[in-house]
Protein backbone atom coordinates (compact mmCIF):
# COMPACT_ATOMS: atom_id res chain seq x y z
CA UNK A 1 0.00 0.00 0.00
CA UNK A 2 1.23 2.74 -0.92
CA UNK A 3 1.33 6.51 -0.59
CA UNK A 4 -1.64 8.43 -1.90
CA UNK A 5 -0.54 10.55 -3.95
CA UNK A 6 -1.73 14.02 -4.54
CA UNK A 7 -3.44 15.22 -7.44
CA UNK A 8 -1.91 18.21 -8.85
CA UNK A 9 -3.36 21.90 -8.33
CA UNK A 10 -5.10 20.24 -5.49
CA UNK A 11 -3.69 22.16 -2.61
CA UNK A 12 -1.88 20.44 0.73
CA UNK A 13 -3.61 19.66 3.69
CA UNK A 14 -1.94 20.86 6.50
CA UNK A 15 -3.78 19.36 9.88
CA UNK A 16 -6.75 20.56 10.97
CA UNK A 17 -5.81 24.17 13.35
CA UNK A 18 -6.79 24.69 16.59
CA UNK A 19 -10.12 27.53 16.79
CA UNK A 20 -8.15 30.44 17.69
CA UNK A 21 -9.35 30.76 21.59
CA UNK A 22 -12.27 33.45 22.50
CA UNK A 23 -10.79 36.43 23.48
CA UNK A 24 -10.64 36.75 27.17
CA UNK A 25 -14.20 38.83 28.51
CA UNK A 26 -13.56 42.44 29.57
CA UNK A 27 -13.54 43.08 32.76
CA UNK A 28 -16.71 44.07 34.84
CA UNK A 29 -16.83 47.45 35.20
CA UNK A 30 -16.44 48.43 38.61
CA UNK A 31 -19.56 49.49 40.64
CA UNK A 32 -19.90 53.28 40.89
CA UNK A 33 -19.20 54.58 44.46
CA UNK A 34 -22.49 55.34 45.66
CA UNK A 35 -22.94 58.88 46.30
CA UNK A 36 -21.94 60.33 49.78
CA UNK A 37 -25.03 61.22 51.23
CA UNK A 38 -24.73 64.49 52.70
CA UNK A 39 -26.77 65.34 56.06
CA UNK A 40 -29.86 66.82 55.53
CA UNK A 41 -30.68 70.02 55.74
CA UNK A 42 -33.78 71.57 56.77
CA UNK A 43 -34.52 75.16 56.41
CA UNK A 44 -34.63 77.27 60.06
CA UNK A 45 -34.08 73.65 62.13
CA UNK A 46 -31.38 73.92 64.84
CA UNK A 47 -29.16 71.13 65.03
CA UNK A 48 -30.67 69.84 68.21
CA UNK A 49 -34.18 69.61 66.69
CA UNK A 50 -32.40 67.26 64.19
CA UNK A 51 -31.12 65.17 66.43
CA UNK A 52 -34.75 65.53 68.11
CA UNK A 53 -36.07 64.34 64.67
CA UNK A 54 -33.58 61.46 64.35
CA UNK A 55 -34.17 60.33 67.37
CA UNK A 56 -37.94 60.20 67.37
CA UNK A 57 -37.51 58.83 63.81
CA UNK A 58 -35.06 55.62 65.31
CA UNK A 59 -38.14 55.09 68.17
CA UNK A 60 -40.71 54.23 64.91
CA UNK A 61 -37.88 52.10 63.50
CA UNK A 62 -38.91 48.90 64.57
CA UNK A 63 -37.05 46.29 61.96
CA UNK A 64 -34.00 47.96 62.95
CA UNK A 65 -33.12 48.86 59.47
CA UNK A 66 -32.94 52.33 59.48
CA UNK A 67 -36.46 53.02 58.30
CA UNK A 68 -40.09 53.52 58.95
CA UNK A 69 -43.58 52.50 57.46
CA UNK A 70 -45.39 54.30 55.13
CA UNK A 71 -48.00 53.37 57.77
CA UNK A 72 -45.92 54.97 60.76
CA UNK A 73 -45.25 58.43 58.54
CA UNK A 74 -48.64 59.87 60.71
CA UNK A 75 -47.82 58.60 64.06
CA UNK A 76 -44.42 59.75 63.71
CA UNK A 77 -45.00 63.65 62.33
CA UNK A 78 -48.05 63.58 65.67
CA UNK A 79 -45.09 62.56 67.60
CA UNK A 80 -42.60 65.38 66.36
CA UNK A 81 -45.76 67.85 67.46
CA UNK A 82 -47.46 68.22 63.58
CA UNK A 83 -51.20 67.67 62.84
CA UNK A 84 -51.28 66.43 59.13
CA UNK A 85 -54.34 64.74 58.31
CA UNK A 86 -54.27 60.95 57.48
CA UNK A 87 -55.49 62.55 53.67
CA UNK A 88 -52.10 65.12 53.75
CA UNK A 89 -49.99 62.08 54.72
CA UNK A 90 -51.39 59.91 51.89
CA UNK A 91 -50.56 62.80 49.79
CA UNK A 92 -47.16 63.32 50.53
CA UNK A 93 -46.45 59.85 50.11
CA UNK A 94 -47.75 60.02 46.52
CA UNK A 95 -51.03 58.33 47.54
CA UNK A 96 -49.89 54.72 47.40
CA UNK A 97 -51.57 51.27 47.02
CA UNK A 98 -52.80 49.85 50.27
CA UNK A 99 -50.02 47.07 49.66
CA UNK A 100 -47.70 49.73 49.72
CA UNK A 101 -48.94 51.57 52.26
CA UNK A 102 -48.85 48.80 54.37
CA UNK A 103 -44.96 47.12 52.92
CA UNK A 104 -43.22 50.18 51.83
CA UNK A 105 -40.51 52.28 54.44
CA UNK A 106 -38.47 55.00 53.93
CA UNK A 107 -35.09 56.36 55.40
CA UNK A 108 -34.46 59.72 57.08
CA UNK A 109 -33.40 61.28 54.24
CA UNK A 110 -36.52 60.94 52.52
CA UNK A 111 -38.28 61.35 55.40
CA UNK A 112 -36.91 64.81 56.45
CA UNK A 113 -38.68 67.24 53.60
CA UNK A 114 -41.41 65.33 53.98
CA UNK A 115 -41.63 66.81 58.16
CA UNK A 116 -39.84 69.78 56.60
CA UNK A 117 -42.91 70.43 54.13
CA UNK A 118 -45.88 70.12 57.18
CA UNK A 119 -43.74 72.00 59.74
CA UNK A 120 -43.78 75.15 56.96
CA UNK A 121 -47.32 74.56 56.19
CA UNK A 122 -49.46 77.09 58.10
CA UNK A 123 -51.52 75.56 60.86
CA UNK A 124 -54.27 74.45 59.81
CA UNK A 125 -57.15 75.69 62.90
CA UNK A 126 -56.22 76.97 66.31
CA UNK A 127 -57.67 76.91 69.40
CA UNK A 128 -59.88 79.69 68.92
CA UNK A 129 -61.51 78.23 66.09
CA UNK A 130 -61.70 75.13 67.55
CA UNK A 131 -63.66 76.33 70.15
CA UNK A 132 -65.93 78.80 68.18
CA UNK A 133 -66.64 74.64 66.28
CA UNK A 134 -67.46 73.10 69.81
CA UNK A 135 -69.62 76.39 70.38
CA UNK A 136 -72.27 74.92 68.51
CA UNK A 137 -72.79 72.41 70.32
CA UNK A 138 -73.02 74.28 73.53
CA UNK A 139 -77.16 74.82 73.23
CA UNK A 140 -77.26 75.97 76.71
CA UNK A 141 -74.52 78.34 76.70
CA UNK A 142 -72.35 77.64 79.57
CA UNK A 143 -69.06 76.51 77.73
CA UNK A 144 -70.04 72.78 77.94
CA UNK A 145 -71.29 70.04 75.76
CA UNK A 146 -72.70 66.57 75.88
CA UNK A 147 -69.85 63.93 76.05
CA UNK A 148 -72.36 61.61 73.83
CA UNK A 149 -72.64 64.14 71.69
CA UNK A 150 -68.99 65.05 70.83
CA UNK A 151 -68.36 60.96 70.83
CA UNK A 152 -70.68 61.18 67.62
CA UNK A 153 -69.21 64.33 66.24
CA UNK A 154 -65.81 62.98 66.75
CA UNK A 155 -66.76 59.42 65.11
CA UNK A 156 -68.96 60.65 62.03
CA UNK A 157 -67.37 63.97 60.84
CA UNK A 158 -64.25 65.30 59.12
CA UNK A 159 -61.29 62.37 59.94
CA UNK A 160 -63.60 60.08 61.48
CA UNK A 161 -61.80 58.65 64.79
CA UNK A 162 -62.10 54.99 66.19
CA UNK A 163 -63.66 54.24 69.53
CA UNK A 164 -60.51 53.62 70.83
CA UNK A 165 -58.96 57.26 70.04
CA UNK A 166 -61.89 58.79 70.95
CA UNK A 167 -61.88 57.28 74.47
CA UNK A 168 -57.91 58.16 75.13
CA UNK A 169 -59.31 61.84 73.85
CA UNK A 170 -61.77 61.97 76.19
CA UNK A 171 -60.33 60.25 79.69
CA UNK A 172 -60.85 62.26 82.69
CA UNK A 173 -62.57 64.90 80.25
CA UNK A 174 -66.58 64.47 81.39
CA UNK A 175 -67.92 65.56 84.68
CA UNK A 176 -70.55 63.29 86.52
CA UNK A 177 -73.42 64.99 84.63
CA UNK A 178 -72.25 64.27 81.08
CA UNK A 179 -70.81 67.04 79.91
CA UNK A 180 -67.33 68.69 79.18
CA UNK A 181 -66.31 71.86 79.27
CA UNK A 182 -65.05 72.36 76.09
CA UNK A 183 -62.13 75.20 76.40
CA UNK A 184 -60.79 72.76 78.55
CA UNK A 185 -61.18 69.77 75.29
CA UNK A 186 -59.45 71.85 73.37
CA UNK A 187 -56.40 72.70 75.37
CA UNK A 188 -56.06 69.15 76.07
CA UNK A 189 -56.24 67.81 72.15
CA UNK A 190 -53.56 70.20 71.49
CA UNK A 191 -51.47 69.75 74.51
CA UNK A 192 -51.50 65.86 73.69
Amino acid sequence: MGRRRRSRGSPRRSPAAAPAPAPEPAPAPAPEPAPAVAAPVATGVSADQLDDWKEAFGLFDRVGDSCVGYNQVADLMRALGQNPTNKEVMGILGNPSAEDFANKRLDFNSFLPMLSGVVASPQKGTYDDYVEGLRVFDKEGNGTVMGAELRIVLSTLGEKLNEGEIDALMTGQEDENGTINYESFVKHILSV
